[in-house]
């Protein structure tokens, strides 16, 4: 009875999304539930609850994010203000809004801030998924909904990473959807999450020195509680070391969408 209805859910589109989320297939419905997470919350020590959500079932392209650019102009590289973007941001596209050679229309779009993946995905009327969201979708594999815990899944996903970041990316939607119809969550870029600023943040410090440090998002998170995940040690220690303005070669989002 309890996988039937997991089927079930999985089956479900999420009510309430945007009409394009369902008609398009470009969100991914997640049923949500506890889930124990690698990084471990002193007020979640038995698990964190996730909501259902939907998530996008494959990364933002160059030829998606110039598209936003044409709706909203002040987030192109030659417009848009220091404080949002850094001097690299696209700075791999051939003009603000040109792609070119080196960003090819259905390859991952990188060298983007979190301010302007926050922008494009509210743009849609979605956001940027929380860690635990985005950890929760990326733990299965292509018939389980946690294959954490099977060596043989570890060792695929280090040998993802072992790819040597000078090499041209590859386009999106190459790897095979996971349980949930999910893409290219391991091996292909970083992404950036909601919460990515205070990922190694605890409680009491969110609250300490600069206000404003928590409100950039408040994970709240206080140590990796799974040491032989190295994968999503390297992912969490990247996204706590950068600030909001910062943009690298490999570094780009999906959006996700919250249930009612």
């Amino acid at each position: 009875m309890r996988r039937l209805l997991a089927a079930l859910l999985l089956a479900l589109p999420l009510v309430g999304l945007a009409a394009g989320a369902v008609v398009s297939g470009r969100y991914a419905g997640l049923p949500g539930g506890v889930f124990k997470s690698v990084l471990r919350y002193e007020d979640a020590k038995s698990g964190v609850r996730i909501k259902p959500f939907a998530l996008m079932r494959k990364p933002v392209t160059n030829a998606q994010f110039l598209a936003f650019l044409k709706r909203q102009p002040q987030w192109r590289r030659d417009r848009v203000s220091r404080v949002f973007a850094e001097s690299r941001y696209l700075s791999h596209w051939a003009g603000p809004d040109t792609l070119g050679p080196n960003a090819q229309p259905d390859r991952p779009v990188v060298w983007v801030s979190w301010f302007a993946a926050e922008a494009y995905c509210k743009s849609l009327d979605a956001r940027l998924p929380t860690w635990n969201e985005w950890e929760y979708a990326a733990a299965a594999d292509e018939t389980r909904r946690d294959a954490r815990s099977d060596p043989a899944w570890r060792e695929r996903i280090l040998g993802w990473y072992a790819r040597s970041s000078k090499d041209a990316l590859p386009r999106v939607g190459l790897q095979t959807p996971n349980v949930y119809g999910v893409q290219d969550l391991h091996g292909l870029i970083w992404e950036w999450t909601e919460d990515a600023s205070s990922l190694m943040v605890d409680g009491d410090n969110r609250n300490q020195g600069d206000p404003d440090k928590g409100k950039f998002c408040g994970a709240g998170a206080l140590s990796m509680d799974d040491r032989e995940n190295y994968a999503v040690m390297m992912r969490v220690a990247m996204l706590s070391s950068l600030e909001g303005h910062d943009a690298t070669a490999n570094l780009g989002f999906r959006c996700a969408r919250s249930a009612p």
